[in-house]
């Protein structure tokens, strides 16, 4: 093989390497992925604290590939139903788990 075969098959060989290394898996977000989901919580954080029912500092809000997790500690069952349903109804929220806990 001649010199630039070589150093053409190197720098293809690197390159997929690089790219395969942001590549999500079943356990770990791409690097897009991850913004995604920091946008998703940001949206939900700001829809559940403009809710007048809600208490926002008390539901913590964490989102993996479009699932968003609730917890934390609320007063009532209706606001868990509530905050649920706020979280349901941002953009780009795939699914949503509900660990939060009644005081």
């Amino acid at each position: 093989m001649n010199k630039l075969t070589r150093v053409s098959i190197v720098l293809a060989a690197v390159a997929l390497t690089a790219l395969s290394g942001c590549a999500s898996t079943s356990t770990q977000e791409s690097t897009g992925q991850y913004f995604d989901d920091s946008a998703i919580t940001t949206k939900v954080k700001a829809a559940i604290f403009n809710d007048p029912t809600l208490k926002s500092a008390e539901i913590n809000v964490e989102t993996f590939k479009g699932r968003v997790q609730l917890s934390g500690f609320v007063i009532s069952r209706e606001s868990i139903d509530q905050a649920v349903a706020v979280a349901k109804g941002v953009s780009g929220v795939a699914s949503v788990k509900n660990d939060m806990r009644l005081k």
